[in-house]
């Protein structure tokens, strides 16, 4: 089987529990959801091109690298064909960790098996910025480890507070890391911090994205 990937590349870890360390981003193509503010549309459209790679051509190329944190990302990987076997495959190295970014409309539970802290996923909360909310699945909410990220991408102050609601509701404090991350040019992140004060938010992080900080916002492979 191969995968449809449209870039490869190595660089820092731009957001979640791993920033600022080394990675290996393998991206897939494709998507089902079509976010407003998505940074990546480009890989996501019917006619993008793509290198067809095996499990070992990529496991071959991950290895090269020499680097052991591993993001798979896209798009969304998870709807990629085959996406479990390729998951299965890497983690049989037991030097690498597997982070699987998720848009959060997928089940993830599906996926994680008995992989331990070596495979996280970090999964999006998309608000009503995104113009996809709807399309969020809320089960995943129910499946989340210590090991997990959720990412609230927020936009506005209607966010926030849908995202403290979920917080709530789901106890997500004990259960799994929690960032909000603003929507870049939409909310400053003053905005958020001061939300984070006013409602006593604990065990949440504020994030901004270093790799639109480092580079241009549009630059790929970064």
């Amino acid at each position: 089987m191969n995968y449809k990937v449209v870039e490869t590349f190595v660089s820092i870890n731009g957001e979640g529990k791993k920033s600022g360390e080394l990675a290996v981003f393998i991206r897939l193509a494709g998507c089902n959801l079509r976010c407003s503010y998505c940074d990546t549309m480009w890989a996501n459209e019917a006619d993008v091109s793509f290198k067809p790679m095996s499990k070992e051509e990529i496991y071959d190329y991950i290895k090269g690298t020499g680097v052991e944190n591993i993001t798979l990302t896209g798009g969304e990987p998870l709807i990629q064909d085959g996406i479990g076997e390729l998951i299965d495959f890497l983690m049989e190295d037991e030097d690498l960790c597997i982070e699987v970014e998720t848009n959060g409309s997928v089940a993830i539970e599906n996926f994680r098996k008995d992989h331990g802290k070596r495979l996280s996923f970090t999964m999006d909360y998309k608000g009503a910025s995104s113009q996809m909310e709807d399309s969020m699945l809320m089960d995943n909410f129910d499946t989340l480890t210590e090991y997990d990220t959720v990412k609230f991408v927020v936009g506005s102050e209607q966010d926030l507070f849908k995202a403290k609601e979920i917080i709530d509701n789901f106890h997500l404090t004990e259960t799994c890391n929690l960032f909000f991350s603003p929507i870049y040019g939409d909310i400053n992140p003053e905005v958020i911090v001061e939300f984070m004060k006013a409602n006593k938010m604990n065990r949440v992080r504020l994030q901004i994205q270093l790799h639109k900080i480092i580079w241009s916002p549009e630059e790929r492979g970064v």
